[in-house]
């Protein structure tokens, strides 16, 4: 006899609140416990360093994983002057120092250098695995650890404040496979100083924000899982920059069963050659490629 996996078929997102000293599987973990989930799983991982917008898919919404993960990011950290961790952050040790401390003017003047498409070395400290083994894992062994430069962009760099004690605060877009932690170091060197990171925010990822997110601490005191549903986006909710084709119910079951459909009774005359989500009902069947002889199916919903 089959084994019936355990939890409830729930669909849709999370958007957790990440706190610190947390790490992203944890989250996840914990809410698909507390919502006794089947399946659930996260958009673009967050250090345990790190607080902030931690998107997590439910069900049928984990089929859009990787299109939040591939999406845009937005940052702010705090950055401390004169001195560099081995991990990039203050989590770890000191091993440099210097006396030269930035102003704001010099500060100000290389920012534009950082936007565009950059040549980045992610920190030893990352989750990067070099020959099958976590670089962190290697560099907490002590071993030398040399990870490829990637190509990385940064859409927007900004200094929000200057701050006491030697700090400053700065916000970041950029996409996805950006370390923030070397944005901050390589930021340092450039100005001809040290530095490491004190904070690390995410405020966006892809197309959810910090006011589509709850605290865990808000989530557990809730006590039925009915109610805990209500915190819920739909699965819709991370497709908002994407066209939105209404289909019959026929033509939405032919879809989720992997099946095309004909245009024919559609208005496609502006989403030929593009893809759209199509929706019955309010509820998406499919994402679909158009074409003026087919509407395909991409990715199908089963919900």
């Amino acid at each position: 006899m089959a084994r019936h996996k355990k939890g409830e078929d729930i669909n849709g997102w999370l958007i957790v609140d990440k706190p610190r000293d947390m790490g992203s599987t944890d989250v996840v973990n914990f809410t698909r416990r507390l919502f006794n989930a089947r399946k659930n799983g996260h958009a673009g991982t967050l250090d345990p360093f790190a607080t902030g917008v931690l998107p997590v898919a439910f069900g049928e919404a984990t089929k859009l994983l990787p299109m939040v993960t591939d999406g845009r990011k937005e940052y702010e950290f705090v950055l401390q002057w004169g001195a560099e961790t081995d991990t990039g952050d203050s989590e770890g040790e000191i091993i440099r120092h210097c006396e030269k401390i930035p102003h704001r003017e010099e500060i100000l003047a290389v920012l534009p250098d950082f936007i565009g498409e950059n040549v980045q070395v992610p920190p030893a400290f990352s989750a990067i695995k070099i020959n099958g083994q976590r670089a962190y894992d290697l560099a907490r062994k002590g071993q030398n650890v040399e990870i490829p430069e990637r190509r990385i962009e940064i859409y927007a760099l900004e200094l929000l404040e200057e701050l006491p004690d030697n700090r400053a605060k700065f916000r970041v877009e950029c996409s996805k496979g950006t370390y923030v932690r070397s944005l901050g170091r390589d930021l340092a060197r450039k100005l001809g100083s040290l530095g490491y990171l004190q904070e690390l925010r995410r405020t966006k990822c892809g197309k959810f924000s910090l006011e589509d997110t709850i605290l865990l601490e808000n989530l557990k005191k809730v006590v039925h899982t009915e109610a805990l549903k209500e915190f819920l986006l739909p699965l819709i909710t991370s497709l908002r920059d994407i066209a939105v084709l209404a289909v019959s119910e026929a033509d939405a079951a032919k879809l989720r069963l992997g099946q095309g459909v004909s245009p024919k009774n559609y208005d496609i005359s502006n989403l030929t050659g593009k893809q759209a989500v199509a929706v019955f009902d309010g509820n998406p069947a499919a994402i679909v490629r158009i074409d003026e002889r087919k509407i395909s199916p991409v990715r199908v919903f089963n919900c």
